[in-house]
């Protein structure tokens, strides 16, 4: 018996002793999503007048024979952008998500193990940083550039001409200088909306835009998991794979097409053309990946019995 124990009359109801609890009881910290939040809307806000604006910009002041290369140019550095995102997110998700506040040598997982966390955090901060840095050249630009007298309206083409059927305000593309209210610009949106949507043109590239996304977004959010899942393969390298073999072909295809462009010296409806029968090739061809076939994870009580 041990010292100093009290005896206890075993003919008494006891209560049943209390064991510890090993389940996480702890209330998550569900308001940090918040800040996840509000970081991708000031992205989105930063982001979305580089494409319209950017690309307006380069048409409206780029000679008519390179304006379609230089169009490429930018597309292609998008997308070369998210290669060296995957491999910073390759090398952020071997780095233990607590860094900094943890001791790792008490680490004893690694980031093979399912319980890995990386440092997704870290990724955002870097691409931060640098994206401050690149855009502060962006206060030095003109609004405006000299344009030549081959791009100017009154030497258009009738196809440049007739891009916009019945424009409102035909004179407003080459004026920066002229101040346009927000009243000015509403009562102006149906008219031209309207008009956009029955141009074949616009048409055209909206089909391919949805093209593009359908094929691009499922590849993008699903394919690293199904290198993890189905090849064993770790979170970091699935990452490293999608950056080194995916997007640059992506990349090629985008400069190639600029390049192409310039080449054959395609008008609008030749370079809508190009790019519909383009995507909507390779949209076919992924349909083959439906042929793909892969076993199942052997998971418990999922696809094996218990």
């Amino acid at each position: 018996p041990c010292r100093g124990a009290s005896a206890v009359d075993l003919t008494q109801d006891a209560a049943p002793p209390q064991v510890p609890s090993t389940s996480c009881d702890g209330d998550s910290n569900l308001s940090m999503w918040i800040y996840v939040l509000l970081g991708n809307v000031l992205r989105g806000i930063g982001e979305t007048p580089v494409q319209p604006l950017g690309i307006s910009y380069i048409d409206d002041f780029a000679s008519e024979e390179n304006a379609a290369l230089y169009v490429g140019c930018v597309q292609t550095i998008s997308v070369v952008g998210p290669v060296f995102g995957y491999l910073l997110g390759s090398l952020c998700a071997k780095i233990y998500v607590d860094i900094g506040y943890v001791k790792m040598e008490t680490i004893t997982i690694t980031p093979a193990d399912a319980r890995w966390v990386g440092a997704w955090w870290l990724g955002y901060l870097i691409a931060g940083i640098i994206t401050l840095l690149s855009a502060i050249p962006f206060w030095f630009l003109p609004r405006s550039l000299p344009t030549s007298e081959s791009r100017l309206p009154q030497n258009g083409t009738q196809e440049q001409t007739s891009f916009i059927k019945n424009s409102l305000h035909p004179k407003h593309k080459y004026q920066a200088e002229e101040h346009t209210n927000f009243l000015e610009m509403a009562k102006d949106f149906i008219p031209t909306l309207r008009t956009l949507l029955g141009h074949p043109v616009y048409l055209s590239y909206l089909c391919v835009t949805v093209i593009q996304l359908n094929s691009l977004i499922g590849m993008v959010t699903y394919k690293p998991k199904y290198i993890e899942q189905h090849f064993r393969q770790s979170a970091s390298k699935a990452n490293f794979l999608m950056g080194v073999i995916n997007i640059p072909a992506v990349a090629l295809g985008m400069f190639s097409g600029g390049l192409l462009m310039k080449r054959l010296k395609l008008n609008i409806m030749g370079a809508a053309k190009l790019a519909f029968g383009t995507s909507l090739i390779g949209y076919i061809l992924s349909l083959f990946f439906f042929a793909m076939s892969c076993e199942n994870a052997k998971v418990a009580g999922v696809t094996l019995p218990y």
